[in-house]
């Protein structure tokens, strides 16, 4: 099931800002650029992941800057989310990514699934936009509800804490979305370009990334990975996995059906994936395997047996998943996860 952060609004700012008739490349040594720290306090690649990135497609379809699919036709900013809705009560900071005064901080509106009929008509929800000057700005799209820390006129320093992750508008999952702007124009902060601006490593000469090195390496790019796995006593839904998050399953011999599921980021078509479920004894009771067809922003694959007889034997069961893809001549591993459980 492939899934999408819905387009959102650009927030109208009470200053100014001219519009962009010299879309200038931008260079780094430029004193004028801001220089961005990672706009959200989270382990990047474990609790956060960057779902989508900066489209630079110019046409009807959507690549990222090194040219693979993490994007989504028209997308302008870098979308940091959090596994679901399981990690959104204790919250995940949104930070200043650079210093600056707040013109927008916008509050009151509803964490929540974002509806089919809110498609028609993007909303950033909860939203900060701060004034970095030269024409300069960044906007913290989706914030929880009530989470906000900061208010209009406020002066903040890089790192300062403007709010929570949440759901905010129409956010198909909890997100931050980041985007940089300068003079109206979105900007590219992995290329420091205009986007779109191209991709791959044809356009890699000219880029000038406007993350500061400690950011830069935080934000190495992942082609995809692991969100949550587990066991189940029926087939899992991904909405309800988003929504709810994953529960700790507990399961008794006479459970109706043993499921192991595995939830995914970033899949790509052709990647293969094995999933199996082994018993107390070692043996493979379940395995599938397949390829994937198309894209995948989010995948949920599960396998399981149902019970037969009066119940399953106790012990310990394990499931595996695996998912391979080919780059570059080489098969590299881009989710491997493994998880057990007692059956008593």
């Amino acid at each position: 099931m492939a899934m999408r952060s819905l387009a959102f609004s650009v927030l109208a700012v009470p200053l100014a800002v001219a519009a962009a008739a010299a879309a200038d490349a931008v260079s780094a040594p430029n004193l004028e650029v801001p220089i961005l720290e990672v706009p959200v306090d989270c382990g990047l690649g474990g609790l956060c992941v960057v779902q989508n990135y900066v489209d630079q497609d110019p046409g009807p379809g959507a690549v990222d800057h090194t040219c693979g699919p993490l994007s989504y036709d028209g997308h302008r900013g870098v979308d940091f989310r959090v596994a679901g809705a399981a990690e959104m009560p204790a919250g995940v900071p949104v930070l200043a990514a650079a210093p600056g005064l707040v013109i927008v901080a916008r509050d009151g509106r509803p964490d929540g699934p974002a509806r089919a009929r809110d498609a028609a008509a993007p909303d950033s929800g909860n939203a900060v936009v701060i004034d970095h000057g030269h024409g300069w700005h960044s906007q913290y799209s989706h914030l929880r509800r009530g989470s906000l820390a900061v208010g209009r006129g406020e002066r903040v320093e890089a790192g300062a804490r403007l709010g929570l992750v949440g759901r905010s508008g129409t956010a198909a999952f909890p997100h931050l979305h980041f985007e940089l702007r300068h003079h109206g124009r979105t900007i590219d902060p992995f290329t420091g370009l205009p986007a779109p601006s191209g991709c791959g490593r044809g356009a890699a000469p000219l880029w000038t990334p406007l993350w500061s090195p400690a950011a830069q390496a935080r934000l190495a790019y992942r082609a995809g990975g692991l969100l949550a796995a587990g066991f189940a006593a029926a087939a899992p839904s991904l909405a309800g996995i988003l929504e709810d998050g994953p529960r700790r399953a507990r399961l008794a011999v006479d459970a109706p059906a043993l499921v192991f599921w595995a939830a995914s980021w970033g899949l790509r078509a052709g990647d293969r994936e094995i999933m199996r479920i082994l018993g107390p004894d070692g043996r493979v009771l379940v395995e599938e395997t397949g390829r994937l067809p198309r894209d995948q922003a989010q995948w949920l694959r599960h396998a399981g047996r149902k019970r037969q007889g009066q119940a399953f034997p106790p012990g310990r069961y394990r499931g595996e998943y695996r998912v391979t893809r080919e780059t570059d001549g080489h098969r590299v591993t881009v989710v491997e996860v493994s998880r057990a459980i007692e059956l008593r």
